[in-house]
């Protein structure tokens, strides 16, 4: 089981990726793609075109880690929705639910609760 702080921020390339890319080949597309800067410390997710492949770049304070995972049946499926450029934004639990297998296609997330007192504040903006 993978451990993630809920406030952690994951992107996704939304369009699959050859995952015959290591380190650099990885942190371009984060940079291309992505339109983020790999060693961010954001966790940043690719699946391969047949779904059965994921790999996860981060940073950590001295180097690039990856983790890969391959399924052996099934396959993997982002959730679809907006889209942020390139990427989709993920949820720590979305990412741990994905390497688990559960399909997130059709799995809505609700909305973030915002405290009335922040609400407020915002209309009044």
């Amino acid at each position: 089981m993978l451990s993630l702080p809920s406030t952690v921020r994951i992107f996704a390339a939304a369009e699959p990726v050859d995952l015959r890319k290591g380190f650099n080949g990885l942190a371009l597309l984060v940079r291309q793609v992505i339109a983020d800067e790999p060693s961010s410390g954001r966790l940043f997710v690719f699946v391969n075109r047949r779904g059965d492949r994921i790999k996860v770049l981060f940073w950590t304070r001295n180097g690039y880690c990856i983790f890969y995972k391959r399924l052996e049946q099934g396959r993997l499926h982002l959730p679809t929705r907006a889209r942020q450029g390139g990427a989709i934004m993920l949820e720590a639990v979305e990412l741990s639910a994905l390497l688990d297998g559960i399909d997130l296609r059709h799995a809505p997330l609700k909305p973030a609760w915002v405290p009335p007192s922040a609400r407020e504040s915002h209309r009044g903006a």
